[in-house]
């Protein structure tokens, strides 16, 4: 796999053990965040960080949040829905072309499933109103919500922001800490989706890394992090949608580094 050494800061390939659960929970929170930035390009900030120490893991973006309002029909607020109630997302239609990486309302709540603590915190500017629920043990136990109405006008201002904080239940995983091969994997796709994104309409995407502002301000940045790639690398934008990249292998084999809505497409597959 091709991961961040944490040494250099480049990307290297290498072998490595890692849990694809782990990974996937991961990922489906990091892919939401950045699904935010197609629903609100004035989205700019995405921030990372990754607690080895403490098993704990965040991910934070500012742009439009979850309303906290009342679900009509659920009689429950609406972060609460998404996040702690299965089979509640929007993306359910197979023929529907998209741009975004969230799919059928599974991912975040699986990532809730597999964890011993996640906190979803809303800040909501339009309803002028702060939301923090927490949840435990696998999402068996949902304390009840915490909303505060918003009085400070720098908060107000400082817009809205939404963010997930989660402890992976690495029992689960067969895991006793989050080890140096997942650290550096998970790390990666920071700087995938700064460049995944850095084409996106709107404000440019500024994302952080453990508070490290990441200096990725286009896909041509990104590629020169590769070390198993020789210059020159030919590079091609074809639209604000496609950007193709070729250039030599340092050890001379095939290797192919793809992205589809800011998914890492690893195991590569077919578009039709």
């Amino acid at each position: 796999m091709f991961v961040r050494s944490g040494e250099t800061g480049k990307v290297i390939e290498r072998e490595v053990t890692f849990v694809p659960g782990l990974f996937k929970i991961f990922d489906e929170i990091v892919v939401n965040a950045a699904d935010n930035k197609q629903r609100d390009p004035t989205m700019d900030k995405l921030d990372i960080e990754i607690d080895a120490s403490s098993n704990i893991i965040s991910v934070s973006n500012n742009g439009t949040t979850i309303p906290i309002v009342i679900h009509k029909e659920h009689h429950c607020y609406v972060p609460t829905l998404i996040f702690g109630h299965l089979l509640t997302g929007s993306n359910f239609d197979d023929n529907e072309k998209k741009t975004t990486g969230g799919r059928n309302g599974y991912g975040a709540k699986l990532a809730n499933i597999f964890s011993t603590e996640f906190v979803v915190e809303c800040i909501d500017t339009s309803n002028k109103l702060k939301f923090q629920q927490v949840f435990r043990n696998n999402m068996t136990v949902a304390e009840d919500p915490i909303v505060h109405e918003i009085k400070s006008n720098a908060v107000l201002k400082g817009g809205d922001r939404t963010k997930i904080t989660f402890k992976p239940d690495l029992e689960k995983f067969n895991m006793k800490c989050l080890d140096a091969d997942t650290v550096d994997l998970l790390s990666k796709r920071a700087y995938d989706v700064a460049a995944a994104m850095s084409s996106a309409q709107g404000k440019r995407l500024a994302v952080s890394l453990n508070g490290e502002h990441l200096k990725i301000k286009n896909f041509k940045e990104y590629i020169a992090m590769y070390t198993s790639l020789s210059p020159p690398v030919v590079l091609e934008k074809i639209n604000d949608r496609w950007e193709v990249g070729v250039g030599p292998a340092t050890d001379g084999t095939f290797h192919q580094i793809s992205f589809v809505n800011a998914i890492c497409t690893y195991k590569v597959g077919h578009s039709t």
